[in-house]
C-alpha cells in the first residue's frame, strides 16, 4: 500500500527536459503526476533500492493529490546548459559503467503480474525492463548521480537503451553545435566503460540508427493523431533534429564500427 503524503511546504516547479509541466519540488521530494504505470514503476525503484542501486530516485508514495512522491535529486542536469559536466572522458566513462550498474540491478527486477507500463517506442526485444531514455536530460550530477524521469520505462534491452544514451552522452548530433570530430572516441569511451564484447559491439551500432529513427518516426506518427506534447515537439522541429541525427549516424556506421573493434 501506498504511503498518502500531505503538503506542507512550497512548491517550486521544475523545469528541464522536453516533458516537465507539472513537475514540482516539496522540501527534500518531487511530485509528478501518476499514472497507470505508476505502481508498477515504483516497484521497479523500490527494487533498485533493494539491491543497492542508489543512481534512481526512491519513491516515497503518493500525496493527496494523487501525484507520485519521489526524492530529490539535487545537483545540475548536463543537458543543454551544463554538457561541460560530461567533456572529460572519465566523465563520460562513468555513464557507461553507471549504465551498466543500472541494467545489471534491472536484470534481477521481476514485475509485478498486473504492471502496465507506459514505454513509447516499441524496443528491438524484450529482455529486461529498462529507462527507456538514458539521456543527459535524465541525469542529474551531483553528490550522487541519478536518473531521473522513469516514466517511461518498460520491457527493452540492454543495447537498446545504450543506442540511446550513446545518441545523447557522446552526443552523436548531426547540429554543427553538437557535432564532434572525436565523436568515434567517446562512443568508444562509453561503450568500453560499459564493458560490451565484440559481438554485442558489433550489434549495437546499426541500433544507434534504428532507435534514433525510432524516435523521429514516434513523433510524426503522434503528431498526425495530434497527441501531446509530442505534436507541438513536431511542429517546433524535434523531429527534423531527430531525423538529421538518424541520417548523421547512418552515414557514419563504419567510422562507428572501426572506433569499437580496431
Amino acid at each position: 500500500m501506498w504511503h498518502v503524503w500531505r503538503m506542507s511546504v512550497e512548491e517550486i516547479p521544475l523545469a528541464g527536459g522536453n516533458v516537465s509541466a507539472g513537475v514540482v519540488r516539496v522540501g527534500d521530494t518531487v511530485r509528478r503526476q501518476a499514472g497507470p504505470w505508476t505502481p508498477a514503476v515504483h516497484s521497479l525503484l523500490d527494487h533498485l533500492w533493494s539491491v543497492g542501486f542508489r543512481g534512481a530516485p526512491r519513491p516515497l508514495g503518493i500525496d493527496e493529490q494523487g501525484r507520485e512522491v519521489l526524492t530529490y535529486a539535487a545537483g545540475e542536469v548536463p543537458w543543454p546548459h551544463h554538457f561541460d559536466l560530461l567533456e572529460p572522458l572519465d566523465q563520460l566513462a562513468r555513464v557507461g559503467r553507471l549504465a551498466r550498474e543500472l541494467h545489471d540491478a534491472l536484470a534481477t527486477f521481476t514485475p509485478p503480474a498486473d504492471a502496465r507500463w507506459n514505454a513509447l517506442i516499441a524496443a528491438d526485444r524484450d529482455e529486461l525492463i529498462v529507462h527507456h531514455d538514458l539521456a543527459p536530460w535524465n541525469l542529474v550530477i551531483g553528490d550522487r548521480w541519478v536518473v531521473i524521469d522513469w516514466d517511461n520505462a518498460g520491457p527493452g534491452s540492454r543495447l537498446w537503451d545504450l543506442a540511446n544514451a550513446a545518441h545523447g552522452f557522446v552526443p552523436l548530433s548531426a547540429h554543427p553545435d553538437w557535432q564532434r570530430a572525436d565523436a568515434g572516441r567517446r562512443l568508444r569511451t562509453l561503450v568500453d566503460a560499459y564493458g560490451l564484447d565484440q559481438q554485442q559491439r558489433r550489434d549495437l551500432v546499426p541500433l544507434l540508427t534504428v532507435r534514433t529513427r525510432a524516435m523521429h518516426d514516434f513523433l510524426r506518427d503522434q503528431a498526425a493523431l495530434g497527441v501531446e506534447p509530442w505534436a507541438t515537439h513536431w511542429r517546433t522541429g524535434h523531429g527534423d533534429v531527430w531525423r538529421a541525427d538518424a541520417d548523421y549516424t547512418e552515414q557514419h556506421t563504419d567510422r562507428w564500427l572501426k572506433a569499437l573493434l580496431d
